[in-house]
């Protein structure tokens, strides 16, 4: 079984206990920060999910519609729907670009499929560090077993 990193079972059976170890915690700590990179992705996807159906709820209010405008997660102030084909959308780093409708749909849209082809990578990649450190732990494990038998 031939993991990405390059090590088979039979390169680790061969490996010290101290390597073996140091090899475990490694790919522990990669699979940790790999969840930690999904977690990330599925917030960034919500968020783009949530300003997606915003926007759609918006082009079909009429003009002038009294509405209440965010200003942060939980603070909102009353204010009035000027031009509803025009959008600013967050580009990054406070940045803000004005689009109309549409366009900020198409954003919102082909920002959402990069985050899912992002995170659909690196679940393939989580499972094969996820399976390096199992591996590493089982064969771990037995030479462990084998040095309690044989003192």
């Amino acid at each position: 079984m031939a993991a990405k990193s390059g090590f088979r079972v039979p390169e680790m059976e061969k490996m010290s206990l101290e390597h073996l170890k140091a090899l475990k915690e490694q790919t522990d700590l990669e699979v940790g920060l790999l969840q930690d990179s999904l977690n990330n992705i599925r917030t960034a996807t919500s968020r783009l999910e949530n300003a997606s159906v915003a926007l759609n709820d918006l082009s079909l209010r009429p003009q002038g519609k009294k509405m209440l405008v965010p200003l942060t997660a939980s603070l909102y102030v009353p204010g009035k729907l000027d031009d509803a084909d025009k959008v600013l959308v967050d580009v990054g780093t406070g940045y803000f670009v004005e689009k109309t409708m549409a366009e900020g749909k198409d954003y919102c849209d082909r920002k959402i499929n990069l985050l899912k082809s992002n995170y659909d990578q690196l679940i393939e990649v989580a499972s094969k560090k996820k399976t390096i450190a199992d591996e590493a732990g089982a064969i771990l494990q037995t030479k462990l077993k084998q040095l309690g038998a044989a003192t």
